[in-house]
């Protein structure tokens, strides 16, 4: 991982979500100061001690700070002083408001609030999380991987988490290429999220694992999605963050090639045996899973990725940033072992 020689400031947004928790926790694991902003400065006993049950830190080094993406306040106080930001915060698919205007105006709203904060701030780079849903969406059936160059069709019928975190991106890059004054961007796009959780709690993108350990899956959907560790999108996240080659760059965090989701059922059964033996075994055929889902809720959600397969490639960061994922079967297992550890799924 590439390292800053001295020890710095870093804001990190969203501090308590699933990849905002790695990144804060590996930069106190390479030396840093941490600020991270949570929305209720209520979750800060459990950040901390969900942090300290996973590596050993100077309690001193992480100040958690509340400023909130829909509002001004506490964002100068919380960038201040700061070399780098990671704005991992953004709406989820978890606490999205409820329309897709909203969603929409909340995601570029905020990424705007943080840019400006940390442009008067004098921050050296900001780096924005944005996803694999600004990239690969809204685009016909493809058989090369996706790449940094293609950004999802806003004009298409994409869901809108996709359109709002596209829009949002291409905001951020207008901004600092008009407004930014020499404030460095990177952008990284994490494809399908696993990996351990730091604490009890339950990201949407680890749902389809505890879907198929506890046997609400019955049947895989029939689409294909490239994967990668959250502690992997961490360590692009400060590669992006010092590394000059990163400035200015989109960096897709992508561990390999796409996996059908009925492939995945098959790497839990293999690694833990009896504790997956729900796992489904079979996919659902295509036509089947279009038409139930009109009435099935859970297909409804799935309807856009049907059909498809979203690949895409790292090789990009694996090149220039010496970016190096770990491989994917590790991932799902490591996933699996940790939902069972904390009690959020049983496998029985």
């Amino acid at each position: 991982m590439t390292q800053v020689q001295v020890p710095v400031l870093v804001l990190v947004t969203g501090g308590s979500g699933f990849i905002g928790s790695w990144c804060v926790l590996a930069l106190l694991r390479a030396g840093h100061e941490v600020r991270t902003t949570v929305r209720d400065l209520g979750r800060e006993p459990a950040l901390r001690a969900h942090l300290h049950a996973a590596a050993e830190f100077d309690d001193a080094r992480l100040t958690v700070v509340r400023a909130d993406l829909r509002g001004d306040d506490g964002w100068a106080d919380a960038v201040r002083g700061c070399a780098y930001v990671l704005d991992v915060a953004s709406p989820t698919l978890r606490n999205a408001p409820e329309s897709e205007e909203a969603m929409v105006g909340a995601a570029g709203e905020g990424v705007l609030r943080v840019l400006r904060a940390a442009r008067d701030a004098r921050v050296r780079r900001v780096v924005l999380t944005s996803a694999f849903g600004a990239v690969g969406y809204g685009h016909p059936p493809r058989s090369t991987p996706f790449t940094e160059e293609d950004w999802t069709d806003v004009d298409a019928d994409i869901p809108p988490y996709q359109r709002s975190k596209t829009l949002a991106e291409r905001a951020a890059w207008r901004f600092v290429r008009e407004e930014g004054d020499g404030l460095e961007l990177a952008a990284v796009h994490p494809v399908g999220v696993l990996g351990p959780v730091l604490g009890p709690d339950d990201p949407p993108s680890l749902r389809i694992i505890r879907g198929m350990l506890d046997g609400e899956v019955a049947v895989c959907p029939p689409f294909g999605s490239s994967w990668v560790d959250v502690r992997d999108v961490a360590d692009l996240h400060l590669r992006a963050m010092t590394d000059p080659a990163a400035a200015g760059e989109r960096w897709l965090a992508s561990a390999g090639r796409s996996l059908r989701t009925v492939e995945v059922a098959r790497v839990l059964r293999g690694r833990l045996g009896d504790r997956a033996a729900k796992a489904p075994t079979r996919e659902l055929p295509l036509a089947l899973a279009r038409f139930l889902s009109r009435f099935n809720p859970r297909l409804r959600a799935l309807r856009p990725q049907l059909g498809q397969d979203f690949d895409a490639t790292g090789a990009k960061a694996e090149r220039l940033l010496g970016w190096t994922p770990r491989p994917v079967a590790d991932t799902i297992a490591d996933t699996a072992e940790s939902l069972l550890a904390h009690g959020l799924a049983t496998g029985r």
